[in-house]
């Protein structure tokens, strides 16, 4: 009788240690329940123009065969063998409703270049939408469609939430519609390479292709953040994704609403970290502040006293802690407003009054709805993605440069460069080589040089910055012997192809990486090439070495690339 009782009490004791454990953890079935379907699937349909590499019709002049394969492949077979084709780009993302008249918030590069932006919702109802604005800047778009009594996502605040915090994503990655994903806030605050104005949310959520543009929600059931970048080597989640606060995006739409555009504050400065030794140099109590460390000549700056050599300690009032801290304040300042700004001078503080300029429109930026018109004919790129314009001379005179090139747009390939629309090109630096760039013809000559982007000085925000962080700069710095060649990989792909994309990072990333051995990628487009369509079609992408040898291919195979780089050691 004793031990039955002894098993009863265990056994009891064990039933309510679980109970307890399991009422530890989070419960998201009623957010999903209540929030679920706030939440919208959106493919975007884009054509491009063009016979794809300039392959001939296979059997032109045979009109029986065309016919046949008209009738078994409708719309993909062209009436006629030499007119330009069409191809459909089709691509996927998420998004959440904000207004129940139909008002939709996702990510910018979710619908960017989209020639159609459809919209399922969770009752499998379907809308065409309609792009009211989108900022590149920050990654956050405004949509509508036209609906009404729409279920409206709950907003909180971004401010408020904490690291360590519990957070649940819910979208459609790869295409599989309403998946929930969950896990904490690893970080807040979080600056990334050449996203100035937001201060990503990090979490551990898993976030895959498709998710972009999707809510990020805390156990309250209110949005937080919007999903827009994840850190892969891979394609897949690797516990590391960013998240716009929604503070910041509730923001930007406002504006995308009201002006189709968003309006930037501007100092006209360029600016630097302050390390620890520059903090004890200028008798600063600790590494604090934004290092000015020039100042274009009749900018906000400027015109209130602001030298080369001071340190912003605070701007209207907030500390400036670290220098990525006050991009994202002038950003969020209205252009006009007039703010003190408190700044380090000979081991003292002065305060200057400062009236905020504006940040110029760049189609890049902003992209605002169509208002009706014949569009512009597009300009093209060059094989590194880059559209360039050549600056007048009103504009060298305002930005006080003597030569360069305009990057008006980034497209495709260019996603291998750390450029980005509204810098300006000074000079190329290819094979330890610096080229001054003078002209359109003179960039042509280099890019044909290089067969990845090269390092570029280039001028963003009256600055000169040189787009190379200190490990890739390193990666070249170590000098060869005498007569020894690096080893080379081709990297076969598509400009358009995320795969290609993310193969190319992590082999980026692996030639980083301390200890490795240096070597060359050339990356070669399938498409401008029948032979190489023909050969790697279902294949891209596609690594091989030096011999010709296959490697890998669709995802990198690190220990294979290792592998025939050992030879070279």
């Amino acid at each position: 009788m004793k031990k039955l009782l002894v098993s009863l009490v265990l056994a009891l004791s064990s039933l309510l240690a679980s109970q307890t454990r399991a009422a530890d953890l989070p419960d998201f079935t009623e957010l999903v329940e209540k929030q679920g379907a706030t939440v919208v699937n959106i493919s975007t349909t884009q054509i491009i123009k063009g016979r794809r590499g300039g392959q001939p019709f296979p059997f032109e002049g045979d009109e029986s065969m065309q016919e046949l394969l008209r009738r078994f492949f409708p719309g993909q077979i062209p009436n006629s063998p030499g007119a330009p084709q069409e191809f459909k780009n089709r691509s996927l993302g998420s998004g959440f409703i904000i207004s129940a008249d139909g008002h939709i918030l996702t990510n910018a590069h979710v619908v960017d270049g989209a020639d159609e932006v459809l919209v399922k919702l969770t009752d499998k109802r379907e809308f065409k939408a309609k792009v009211l604005g989108a900022d590149k800047r920050t990654d956050v778009a405004l949509i509508k469609i036209e609906a009404n009594n729409l279920p409206v996502a709950k907003l909180g605040d971004s401010a408020k939430l904490k690291v360590g915090e519990w957070v649940a994503a819910i979208g459609s990655p790869f295409g599989l519609e309403n998946t929930v994903t969950a896990g904490i806030v690893s970080a807040k605050g979080r600056s990334l390479a050449h996203e100035n104005f937001v201060p990503f949310i990090q979490t551990d959520v898993a976030i895959n292709p498709g998710n972009s543009g999707g809510p990020l929600f805390n156990l309250k059931g209110e949005v937080v953040g919007i999903n827009s970048q994840i850190y892969s080597r891979s394609g897949g989640s690797m516990g590391l994704s960013f998240a716009i606060p929604i503070d910041l995006a509730m923001d930007i739409q406002s504006q995308l609403k009201a002006k189709g555009k968003v309006s930037r504050g501007r100092l006209g400065i360029g600016i630097q970290e302050v390390s620890k030794e520059l903090a004890e140099s200028f008798s600063l109590g600790k590494p604090q502040g934004a290092l000015v460390a020039s100042v274009e000549k009749g900018a906000a700056a400027d015109k209130a006293g602001i030298e080369v050599g001071d340190v912003i300690l605070r701007f209207d009032g907030k500390a400036v802690a670290e220098s990525s801290d006050l991009p994202r304040m002038v950003g969020a300042t209205r252009p006009g407003s007039k703010v003190v700004v408190q700044i380090w001078r000979k081991g003292a503080t002065r305060d200057f009054n400062v009236t905020v300029g504006e940040i110029p429109d760049d189609e890049a930026g902003t992209r605002s709805a169509s208002r009706g018109g014949k569009p512009s004919e597009p300009q093209a790129a060059n094989r590194l993605g880059l559209v360039l314009v050549v600056p007048t001379v009103e504009q060298k005179r305002a930005l006080g440069i003597q030569h360069g090139l305009i990057v008006e747009d980034v497209r495709n390939a260019g996603t291998r460069t750390d450029l980005r629309s509204g810098d300006i090109i000074l000079s190329l630096i290819s094979k330890g080589v610096q080229t001054d760039i003078k002209s359109l013809r003179s960039s042509m000559n280099c890019c044909r040089a290089s067969t990845r982007a090269p390092r570029s000085p280039c001028w963003c925000d009256g600055a000169i910055h040189r787009l190379s962080s200190p490990s890739r700069a390193c990666r070249t710095s170590k000098p060869l012997e005498e007569g020894r060649q690096l080893p080379q990989l081709r990297l076969f792909s598509r400009n358009y192809c995320h795969l290609c994309r993310d193969m190319l990072a992590a082999l980026e990333g692996l030639r980083s990486q301390p200890g490795e051995a240096h070597f060359e990628i050339e990356v070669l487009d399938v498409d401008a090439d029948p032979e190489l369509e023909a050969k790697y079609n279902e294949l891209v992408p596609v690594l091989v070495d030096g011999e010709g040898r296959e490697l890998c291919h669709y995802f990198l195979d690190q220990a294979k690339v290792r592998e025939y780089l050992s030879a070279f050691r």
